[in-house]
């Protein structure tokens, strides 16, 4: 009998090999189709992409998969990677097989085509151009939904794909309590002088940005021999298999700020991909636990400890170096400028405290697609009124409006909420962290990351998706998901910085 388990799991495994396969080939594809690939070679690409993708959806639906769940879904004592293996292709496996191949390869295409049209569309500051190619996209998922048996719960599927368990009630609740305590802190915040940050928007040219940030993500545990950075129109983090996880930045020449961050929080992912265990490349594990999960580690890079007094203490001689017009500003007034808050239009360059607005703002909107069936002609004239609403700003065009993101013409939606979870998961991690590493800010300080990424890799990063979220978090803290480690932390840190 175990002769015949494990013959079974080694068959299992070398299946699912060359799914990975395929999924390395279509990663390395597409990581040059939004970094290297000439323009007119866009269409074609998207062909391939979507021939690749076919075939490994006819490999994740095809009844040799539907025999391997069976078989392993009966078994009674299998061990916790082994299980997890089954119930996460279990679920992948019930999701996909209910939409047709034809129309799966036909969404991979549109999403090449929409993503090339968003590009174009950005840059010409056009929402036009873009519109018809979103609306297909929402057109896309709306079908896929009724294939899933959605009806009025449409969009809590979306949100499950990212986020296992996650619904519209349960993020409705969420983002409340994560609104009022934002607002709360701002609005105490609006009373103080708003620490001078012009140093920071002079002329910092891209190759002394690209040298600089190369030598923070060395220093803070990204891996070269395992990985590169380059650039693209919006960053991003790519894993085209083991020993190979890849980032992206865009540099602004006109602040220092913009180009570092996205490589700390880029950095911070793929610090986690590049620390996952290896023995589960074969199991469609070497992945991260949720998007979610995945965010808490960017943001806790860039944020919680890229942000903090001790990361600067150790860098900020070298930035000093770096850019020559930082020579005269004391270390303080550079950690106050980086932790200036000021509502903002761009997402990625939002401070801390008022992210979670925008994450808000993304997650109203989609609920308004696919629950109340917002008209595509009209989504820019909804961001724009809830930017006015919430955080008291409007974009002068569509590049810095709604066509700031990627994700939309990558059919993720449902993505957006990930990110204001991380902020709750990463400040829940790091509460932990400090315990068992209660020199954690000393060591950074002295540019010892050692400690906080041994910690990581224990207990978050070398499971890669063994754990779902709520199990992995219980296991690490003791406790479910809460708020109150993240608005502590955002209370503390400002009441500091402002002398509230």
């Amino acid at each position: 009998m175990d002769r015949d388990f494990d013959a079974k799991l080694n068959e299992f495994k070398a299946y699912l090999k060359d799914m990975e396969y395929l999924n390395a080939s279509i990663a390395g594809l597409y990581w040059d189709s939004r970094t290297y690939i000439p323009r007119g070679g866009a269409a074609y690409r998207g062909e391939v992409l979507g021939d690749l993708s076919a075939e490994l959806y006819r490999k994740q639906t095809s009844q040799q998969m539907r025999d391997f769940l069976d078989y392993f879904s009966a078994q009674p004592d299998l061990d916790d990677v082994t299980r997890a293996m089954v119930d996460r292709l279990r679920r992948e496996y019930d999701r996909t097989v209910k939409i047709p191949e034809d129309r799966y390869r036909a969404y991979v295409v549109a999403v090449s085509a929409a993503e090339a049209a968003w590009e174009d569309a950005k840059r010409k500051a056009d929402y036009a151009l873009f519109a018809p190619h979103l609306k297909e996209l929402i057109a896309f998922n709306r079908e896929f939904i009724g294939y899933w048996g959605g009806g009025d719960s449409g969009y809590d599927l979306l949100l499950d794909y990212f986020e296992p368990g996650v619904t519209v009630a349960q993020l409705d609740a969420v983002f409340e309590d994560l609104r009022d305590a934002v607002v709360a802190l701002l609005n105490r915040i609006r009373q103080k002088p708003r620490p001078d940050d012009e140093f920071l928007k002079g002329v910092f040219p891209a190759e002394a940005q690209e040298k600089f940030s190369k030598y923070v993500l060395e220093k803070m545990g990204y891996s070269f021999d395992a990985g590169r950075l380059d650039v693209s129109v919006h960053p991003f983090t790519i894993t085209l298999g083991v020993g190979d996880v890849r980032i992206t930045t865009s540099y602004d020449e006109h602040d220092l700020r913009s180009a570092l961050y996205s490589c700390i929080h880029e950095g911070g992912h793929a610090i986690y991909e590049q620390n996952i265990d290896p023995a589960l490349a074969g199991t469609m594990l070497m992945t991260g636990a949720s998007m979610g999960i995945h965010e808490s580690q960017s943001r806790l890079y860039e944020n919680l400890i890229g942000r903090s007094r001790a990361f600067w203490q150790y860098f900020y001689p070298e930035a000093q170096k770096s850019f020559p017009q930082l020579a005269g500003v004391p270390l303080e007034a550079f950690y106050r400028a980086v932790n200036t808050v000021q509502p903002s239009l761009i997402r990625i360059e939002a401070d801390e405290l008022t992210y979670s607005l925008h994450i808000i703002i993304r997650y109203e909107m989609e609920k308004a697609i696919f629950g109340g069936g917002a008209d595509v002609a009209d989504l820019p004239r909804m961001w724009n009124a809830k930017y006015r609403e919430y955080l008291g700003v409007e974009p002068q065009n569509d590049s810095e409006g709604i066509l700031q993101d990627t994700h939309w013409s990558g059919g993720n939606f449902g993505y957006f909420p990930s990110y204001a979870l991380g902020n709750l998961y990463g400040a829940q991690f790091l509460s932990v962290m400090k315990r068992d590493i209660p020199d954690l800010e000393r060591r950074i300080s002295e540019g010892d990351f050692a400690g906080m990424n041994g910690w990581l890799r224990e207990h978050v990063h070398r499971h890669g998706a063994v754990y779902q979220p709520g199990e992995l978090i219980r296991r690490v803290t003791g406790e479910p998901l809460t708020a109150k480690y993240f608005i502590n932390y955002l209370n503390g840190k400002y009441a500091d910085i402002y002398g509230l």
